[in-house]
């Protein structure tokens, strides 16, 4: 008798020393709003921090011993980029398919202080690329930067028939997945890393020209997922692996092809050299932008084509539209 009643009382005592529903709640009210505060006030930092830094960006950093692994070096901006980078005193692996005109890209970047050697390979094999780093380890050292350079499609490929799709995707996307299995370990041994992503504006706005150049819209839509992504693992990694997306504007041809491109405003997206276009680039690297632009204005644009209601972004588009494909 004695017992059940101790028992009781035990039971009466645990349910008292319970704490009510209504406190747990209060508490878990008062944890959301501090968290709400917190992520406003980092926000608002952040903000502060970006605008500061358009009118006082970081310095750039040294790459003097850098290897650099410039993929689709054989024209246009994989040409400049490899050329500036030597002289940078960059020791650059030239990469591409084409033997001339990589060896002709070797040829003007050895001018300067950095080393360049040629490297044939096609980018669309797992095995090749895999032996074209191993080469590139053994003559130059561990890769430490890598710029994939294939994903932009040229004003004069354009204005011709599409490429076929199954390519598109493999040299566009399925390429950097080769390319990171091999390279990043190199970066992880080295300590240190900058992996530079190219994209058409394709990967902010869409194709402009219909139906026929959807893969290669969407190629590059997947090209800026790629870079999103593999920004987010590194960065939970605490990895000092630094990824840098750049959106190349379809403004930057060559002297042969302008002659093809009419320009609503033209005042405005006049051409610009492979060379500059380069060098902008470049200057973002060394700053260690995650995502930039060339033109650098032309981003915010993109930005807020994505939050526009959809007749209005493509009535922005029509109005910017510059007579080559992505607009």
């Amino acid at each position: 008798m004695y017992l059940i009643d101790l028992t009781a009382e035990m039971e009466s005592l645990r349910r008292n020393l319970k704490p009510p529903k209504m406190l747990l709640r209060l508490y878990s009210l008062f944890i959301l709003i501090l968290d709400l505060v917190t992520l406003l006030i980092g926000i608002f930092f952040a903000i502060v921090i970006a605008l500061y830094r358009i009118f006082r960006p970081p310095p750039m950093k040294y790459l003097h011993g850098e290897v650099a692994m410039v993929v689709g070096a054989g024209r246009g901006i994989g040409r400049e980029l490899a050329i500036h980078l030597c002289q940078l005193s960059v020791n650059v692996a030239c990469v591409d398919i084409n033997v001339q005109s990589c060896n002709t890209t070797v040829q003007l970047a050895s001018k300067s202080k950095g080393i360049a050697k040629v490297y044939i390979c096609n980018i669309t094999d797992k095995d090749k690329v895999a032996d074209t780093v191993n080469s590139i380890k053994f003559e130059l050292g561990e890769v430490t930067m890598l710029f994939h350079c294939c994903s932009i499609p040229s004003p004069r490929a354009m204005l011709q028939d599409p490429p076929e799709i199954r390519h598109t995707i493999d040299l566009t996307v399925i390429s950097h997945f080769w390319l990171l299995d091999t390279v990043l370990p190199c970066m992880e041994r080295a300590g240190k890393g900058h992996i530079v992503v190219l994209s058409s504006v394709a990967g902010l706005s869409g194709a402009a020209t219909g139906g026929s150049r959807v893969p290669l819209s969407t190629a590059q839509f997947a090209v800026q997922g790629l870079a999103e992504s593999l920004h987010t693992e590194l960065r939970h990694t605490n990895s000092n692996i630094i990824i840098t997306l750049v959106h190349i504007y379809p403004f930057i041809v060559g002297a042969e092809v302008v002659r093809d491109i009419r320009f609503r405003i033209p005042s405005y997206f006049g051409t610009m050299p492979a060379a500059e276009a380069a060098k902008q680039i470049l200057d973002g690297v060394r700053r260690n932008y995650a995502e930039f632009s060339v033109p650098g204005y032309l981003l915010y644009l993109g930005h807020v084509l994505k939050i526009l209601p959809k007749e209005a972004s493509f009535m922005l588009r029509d109005l910017l539209d510059t007579g080559v494909d992505f607009g």
